[in-house]
């Protein structure tokens, strides 16, 4: 009943919006005709604001419809290709055309490797290579874990990435108990914040790096989040760890280290599609790091991170895996996530009509009160907001939501880019508290070994704690950066 009643309002919203949209005649054509006409010389910018004051509308329907997913994400994100016209803001085809964005094919790209990292088991083999050298103590083991899971996660999926770990753990756990709680909890936060490394460890990042260039028109390709990303991830893991070593109290816990590690197992050796997906897999990260020197070098705009990552992809469908079949075939990257590229689109679409409305620049007036306020407090007060949020609507969501704000907070206060919209950014996946704030906690809930007030403790901390740390990273990193 609840969810009809969301539907219903929202539909008759969007309705309210159009017929405000007819009456007052919006259409390019009738701007210029009534912009001419004698006593009419204000009625372009008065038309400008009742489209901007649309798109609003809009604006907030969308973040309502994707924060309680009153209708599937997917599906609101199609919204735009709808209103947009019908408003007279843009047309059909530059809608569709809005939809589409070298990100989204850094994400489609990056995930068929993923999809072909999972398929050779080449991730298993990495994990149980670092676990094997792990101490004998509980706490070395977690962290071991949380490492093992970090490192997985910059490249695989983090949802993918804690089901990849869940089953060694889970198997730890047979044969130890002590390490209940804190294991799970562990593999869950560490695969969200190893995600945060790079632009492809989640959809969310690579989808904000694509909203904030469209939003803010701040370039963040594979190495600069990188150069934001890898130091977060740095200094979160250990102080993550700390924060479940306290609240679950592992260091005081018996264990018996020789049980644990002989319930891991050792990798068997290395398979042909294994030796050869791992040069192919080091020469998509090479080629995504050192494209910057490359690209200056080539035409503007001929290579993009998308372009390196696709064509990685076209590769794992044409090198054979020894079997008489190649590394990947259509059925397995049929897998990629088409929801998520999708909901993208119409995050980007949404941006568009946000500035062909002009109602990026009516938010920049309307935030220049803030001019005055230290962009370091400006940014930490809104990291704060995108984490609650983020608590409880989807992390694609909540940066498709709060990135046209982000681009208004900018043009008000005149700070750093990188220090208001890379923050949100990651912020939006910075969601530990409970068990559906993210797909890794909802999995590691899933394994009945969390007790519900620890998680909610160590959340809580880690959420607070995160707060500073991401401002204070991205202050430090975008200053050294320039």
């Amino acid at each position: 009943t609840n969810l009809f009643a969301t539907v219903t309002d929202s539909i008759l919203s969007v309705i309210a919006i159009l017929h405000m949209v007819r009456d007052i005649g919006i259409g390019p054509a009738l701007i210029q005709r009534k912009a001419l006409e004698p006593g009419h010389e204000t009625t372009a910018f008065a038309v400008s604001t009742y489209l901007g004051l649309g798109l609003a509308a809009l604006v907030v329907l969308m973040a309502i419809w994707w924060m309680t997913e009153a209708l599937p994400l997917t599906v609101t994100a199609l919204l735009p290709f709808i209103v947009l016209p019908f408003m007279g803001v843009m047309t059909a085809n530059d809608v569709a055309a809005a939809y589409y964005s070298p990100i989204l094919f850094l994400v489609l790209g990056g995930a068929f490797i993923a999809l072909a990292i999972e398929r050779t088991g080449l991730h298993r083999r990495l994990a149980l290579a670092v676990l094997s050298r792990a101490g004998g103590s509980a706490g070395s083991l977690l962290l071991a874990f949380m490492i093992s899971t970090a490192i997985i996660s910059m490249i695989v999926s983090n949802t993918a990435t804690t089901l990849i770990m869940m089953p060694i753990a889970v198997a730890v756990l047979r044969a130890n108990r002590r390490l209940a709680g804190a294991l799970p909890m562990g593999i869950a936060f560490a695969a969200t914040i190893g995600g945060l490394g790079t632009l492809v460890g989640s959809p969310t990042n690579a989808i904000a790096a694509g909203l904030i260039a469209k939003s803010v028109g701040y370039q963040l390709d594979f190495v600069t989040w990188l150069s934001f990303g890898l130091p977060l991830v740095l200094v979160a893991i250990p102080l993550c760890w700390v924060i479940l070593m306290r609240v679950q109290s592992v260091a005081a816990t018996p264990f018996d280290g020789a049980a644990a590690h002989a319930s891991i197992g050792e990798a068997q050796g290395w398979s042909i599609a294994e030796l050869r997906l791992v040069p192919l897999v080091a020469l998509v990260v090479a080629g995504w790091v050192f494209l910057p020197l490359f690209a200056a070098h080539l035409p503007k705009g001929m290579v993009e991170d998308g372009t390196v990552a696709i064509l990685g992809a076209v590769l794992l469908f044409v090198i054979p895996d020894g079997t008489g079949r190649p590394l990947l075939n259509w059925k397995e990257a049929d897998r990629a996530p088409w929801g998520v590229i999708m909901m993208f689109g119409g995050g980007l679409a949404l941006a568009a009509g946000i500035s062909a409305s002009g109602l990026d620049d009516w938010l920049g007036e309307v935030l220049k009160p803030l001019a005055g306020v230290h962009p370091v407090i400006v940014a930490l007060v809104l990291v704060a907001i995108v984490v609650v949020v983020t608590e409880f609507a989807s992390n694609v969501a909540t940066a498709s939501g709060v990135m046209p704000v982000v681009g208004g907070l900018i043009a008000a206060t005149h700070a750093d880019p990188a220090l208001l919209a890379v923050s949100a950014a990651i912020a939006s996946s910075w969601g530990f508290m409970l068990p559906s704030g993210t797909g890794p906690n909802a999995i590691a809930w899933a394994t009945d070994h969390i007790a519900l007030p620890r998680m909610l403790r160590a959340g809580f901390w880690l959420d607070i704690i995160g707060i500073f740390l991401i401002v204070g990273i991205v202050w430090i990193v975008g200053g050294l950066i320039g």
